[in-house]
């Protein structure tokens, strides 16, 4: 779409959804004219392929199972200016996607994610519900910026966004990632409320509340391993540190008092307990000088990319001084 010099790209992760996507499709085209709609189909066994064809999308395949490797393809695949990821279950509402878009180009933003507004009560199933809440407020303790709904499928990145992201997830997990890699970058993002109304009758959820909810808690986990190691490790020592001390005391004691150490496997487990502290340690520092030197080589990439409002300024530059601009770019 090149609405404002902009190209759009409304990009679709869809497994078995015969049943809506198409609405989704139509949906999206009307409130978007002209923009590229992509489907990636995830080897459904049903119609979905089909149905996203005949009603305009461009159908593509992901051949690797779960949501995670569908996001790495349409990543890879798809060049655009700016990119609107829905779910293809027709749960969310496409009239909110031009506010998202506007909020990320007018605002300079790289990620807007549409924070789902209930439409009625009991929209959203209780378990849902509350592992949404739950995990939605780990994740801003855990990452120091407050987000509203961190599982949302209704986004909207700018191009630097989606090609400096490294995509490492393969399910439903894949939402927690690119909110915690732009935390990290600490990138500009925005929030803005989206219409959400309840599955269609014989459309059941592919999100299995305790497995997927267990393997979400998991990715977190590794998340702050990864991002945050020395309060990770640190807190691994200090607990293991604590608790060699609280084995030593009472040997120390009567040592002091007999000068002999009769429970010498005590003794014995509370040296190696202070050892492994100490290597949580090192381990610590160590790890959280490599998290350093990763997150600026990813910085560094995210910069490399051009900014949305750059692009603009340069598309509205005259001719001599773009042709300029790209000489001394050369040059450099």
């Amino acid at each position: 779409m090149q609405a404002d010099g902009l190209d759009i790209a409304v990009i679709i992760p869809c497994y078995n959804e015969e049943e809506t996507v198409g609405r989704v499709v139509s949906g999206f085209a009307g409130v978007l004219p002209g923009a590229r709609l992509y489907v990636y189909d995830n080897n459904s066994t049903d119609n979905t392929a089909q149905l996203a064809a005949e009603a305009g999308a461009a159908v593509r395949r992901a051949a690797l199972q779960g949501k995670g490797n569908v996001v790495r393809r349409m990543f890879a695949d798809i060049d655009a200016d700016v990119y609107l990821m829905v779910d293809g279950d027709d749960q969310l509402d496409p009239d909110s996607a031009p506010l998202l878009i506007s909020a990320l180009v007018d605002d300079h933003l790289d990620m807007v994610t549409g924070v789902r507004v209930a439409a009625h009560e009991g929209v959203h199933r209780s378990g849902h519900a509350f592992g949404n809440r739950m995990m939605t407020g780990l994740v801003s303790r855990l990452f120091g910026r407050r987000v509203s709904d961190v599982f949302s499928g209704y986004r909207v990145f700018s191009r630097r966004f989606v090609k400096s992201f490294p995509v490492l997830s393969e399910g439903f997990e894949i939402e927690t990632e690119l909110t915690v890699h732009a935390l990290e970058l600490k990138m500009p993002i925005g929030e803005r409320p989206a219409g959400f109304r309840a599955r269609p009758e014989g459309n059941p959820s592919k999100l299995n509340t305790l497995r997927d909810g267990l393997r979400i808690l998991g990715t977190i986990g590794r998340l702050v391993q990864r991002e945050r190691p020395l309060p990770f490790y640190g807190a691994i020592g200090v607990t293991l540190a604590s608790l060699s001390v609280g084995l030593a005391i009472p040997l120390i004691i009567t040592f002091l008092e007999t000068s002999t150490v009769p429970r010498q496997p005590t003794a014995i487990l509370s040296a190696a307990t202070m050892l492994a502290a100490f290597l949580a340690f090192t381990a610590a520092l160590i790890l959280d000088a490599v998290t350093h030197h990763r997150r600026e080589t990813r910085l560094l990439e995210y910069l490399r990319i051009p900014s949305l409002a750059s692009q603009r300024e340069t598309q509205h530059q005259p001719t001599a001084q773009r042709k300029r601009a790209r000489s001394l770019a050369t040059e450099g």
